[in-house]
């Protein structure tokens, strides 16, 4: 009998990770498969956090895994990983953050009740533009489709954006799932309403993902084990409600930990009431960097980056050395 080598940071369905396998083995692409599952990828934000998944985007592309596909939802800082991964960009996207967002030019908390962000997106995207540029043209038009998740300022309620028909389109798309209130300006305006970040409104569309139609699903994290709050049914804070009430969807944000563990109960509990038939597992890193949202700290950054490549690697190599192709 094989013993299975258990990976503590890859929750959930281990089919989720054998498909992909299946698929690479296969030379599966979107669009002409042999079986008939439909996968979706599922990237949340966190901020600088989000250097952990760029790590693991870039490792993913590395093992080849991207044409296993079919989707990928990308929320707040999720969504410019999720397009760069789509178009073949993940390696640069992953080399950004620390050596172009590692700076004040893009975090300073010193702008903080100025008329200027204390988060610069505009940076974000020039860096995508022109230092490392991701193929903007190609979005919309990319083998798997992406979604990007917002959230309506008017009602905080999630949205998938559609009708993106040019670069300009995508780029305030992906400004619009990403602005934080208060910190990174004013809702962007887009298709005739308001928008803040996604995660305010949805952390991880994972049940977003199955009720399109996905059976299977993999969730990347920016949060650890460690880092989620050990009671995933508590709520908001007292501080977070009031805070939210004087800066609609901050406060919400503020308490990521406790809404990731909530998102996580949707990956591990097979009997949850939003889950139905759907195979769920989700990677997160396999340990704790101490990066924050906003850090700018270079080596905890680069650390993240590596720490999130080698936790998908080693998620997908415990699941092949189980007997997958």
């Amino acid at each position: 009998m094989t013993t299975q080598r258990a990976v503590p940071f890859l929750h959930g369905d281990r089919e989720v990770l054998e498909v992909l396998l299946d698929r690479r083995s296969t030379g599966s692409v979107p669009g002409e498969r042999a079986d008939e599952h439909r996968v979706a990828l599922v990237i949340g934000g966190g901020g600088m956090r989000g250097a952990y998944v760029a790590g693991m985007l870039r490792d993913l592309e590395r093992l080849g895994l991207r044409p296993g596909f079919d989707e990928v939802y990308g929320a707040s800082s999720g969504s410019y990983s999720a397009a760069a991964f789509l178009t073949g960009d993940a390696e640069e996207c992953a080399a950004c953050f620390s050596e172009d967002l590692c700076t004040q030019v893009f975090i300073d908390m010193r702008r903080l009740g100025t008329r200027r962000p204390v988060v610069a997106l505009n940076h974000l995207v020039d860096v995508l533009s022109t230092d490392k540029p991701m193929d903007w043209a190609a979005l919309g038009s990319t083998p798997a489709t992406l979604h990007v998740v917002a959230t309506d300022a008017a009602d905080l309620q999630p949205h998938t954006l559609t009708g993106m028909a040019s670069v300009e389109d995508w780029r305030r798309a992906l400004r619009a799932s990403a602005t934080i209130p208060l910190l990174a300006g004013p809702p962007v305006e887009y298709g005739g309403r308001r928008w803040v970040d996604g995660s305010v409104g949805e952390p991880l569309a994972m049940a977003r993902a199955l009720r399109g139609g996905a059976t299977h699903v993999l969730a990347l994290l920016c949060r650890g084990t460690d880092d989620l709050h050990p009671d995933a049914d508590a709520g908001l804070s007292l501080w977070a409600r009031t805070l939210d009430r004087l800066v609609p969807g901050l406060g919400t944000l503020a308490q990521g930990s406790r809404r990731y563990g909530s998102d996580l109960r949707l990956v591990t509990d097979a009997a949850h009431p939003d889950r139905g038939p759907g195979h769920l597992a989700a990677i997160g890193p396999s340990r704790s960097v101490g990066v924050g949202a906003l850090c700018v700290e270079r080596g905890p950054i680069t650390e993240a980056v590596e720490v999130g490549g080698a936790s998908v690697v080693a998620a997908f190599e415990s699941v092949a050395e189980h007997g997958v192709a």
